[in-house]
């Protein structure tokens, strides 16, 4: 008996086996999104390879928002039924997550390989039994985590990515780029996603690139232009992250995630400058750790977690 995980984005699908509460190493696949033409072909295919196994229980993490067993993918062509799934795998339990909830459901299974301290936070505060996933890659969103009695947890569902900009960072960012630009970051995703740095090294400095990668490359190597828009990039997410630790008050901890988050890990005396800058209510932040989510595992682990 096997139970099987997923998590699916919109360039690739991992998918792996469990068995006695244990993901099989040995059985993780991914397939590249582009080479099929539904999420349901990538099952089909990968149950063949394995000589299809009896499934106990499917668990899929989707890039995507989910309601009432159903989710779609935002930027590829899938669409995810629980219905559907369990007639094509015949498991006798089928449930679909967002993939940042996943995440959530990670977060008391990452061991110290799987996870790296950012800014650590006094040893001696009070504790809430709250944290926050903050995924910033292709998109952006979040996940409000609540730690229960016997080890258990709970997570919440967001869309924080399609919420508006603070004003704070409206402000500085119109700043710094002029009015003509600040239509193209209409929304928290629009600058904090990879297509936002992108986007706005284009505004500073009238350069367009193809990868957000290429900035944070360049910048390493000592461009001066990608480093000024690194900077502004660091400084503009540190702002984000105490408007989100006011939020949630995440004191047991703000976990980040995603290709965006794992750049800044060489520009954490940025982010925390940024991070503290406001005097205002700074106790919160000041409280709340700074984590940042390295196993590439993490949502195939929170997907075992949250099927059990």
């Amino acid at each position: 008996m096997a139970v099987l995980l997923a998590d699916v984005g919109g360039t690739n699908a991992r998918v792996a086996l469990a068995r006695n509460g244990i993901i099989d190493t040995d059985s993780i696949t991914r397939y590249r999104g582009e080479d099929y033409d539904s999420f349901d072909r990538v099952v089909q295919t990968y149950l063949a390879e394995q000589d299809d196994p009896r499934l106990t229980a499917v668990c899929v993490a989707v890039a995507g928002p989910v309601s009432g067993g159903r989710a779609e993918l935002t930027n590829r062509d899938w669409d995810f039924s629980e219905e559907r799934l369990a007639k094509l795998t015949d498991a006798d339990h089928v449930r679909l997550i967002n993939d940042l909830t996943a995440l959530g459901y990670a977060t008391n299974r990452l061991d110290e390989d799987g996870v790296s301290l950012l800014r650590a936070a006094p040893a001696h505060r009070s504790r809430n039994g709250q944290a926050l996933v903050v995924g910033a890659g292709t998109g952006f969103n979040v996940c409000g985590v609540r730690h229960l009695p016997g080890g258990a947890i709970s997570c919440q569902e967001a869309e924080e990515g399609h919420t508006s900009l603070p004003a704070n960072i409206y402000a500085r960012l119109l700043d710094q780029v002029g009015a003509s630009a600040m239509p193209g970051f209409f929304s928290t995703e629009e600058l904090f996603a990879g297509r936002g740095l992108a986007r706005l090294h284009e505004a500073l400095h009238d350069v367009k690139v193809e990868r957000a990668e290429a900035i944070s490359n360049a910048a390493m190597q000592g461009d001066a232009a990608s480093e000024e828009t690194y900077r502004l990039f660091t400084e503009l997410f540190g702002l984000l992250l105490r408007e989100l630790a006011l939020r949630f008050m995440p004191v047991e901890g703000m976990y980040l995630a995603g290709s965006v988050a794992r750049s800044f890990a060489h520009r954490t005396e940025q982010l925390e400058s940024a991070f503290l800058a406001e005097p205002y209510m700074r106790h919160i932040p000041e409280n709340t750790p700074l984590l940042l989510i390295r196993d590439d595992m993490a949502a195939l682990h929170g997907c075992l977690a949250a099927i059990s």
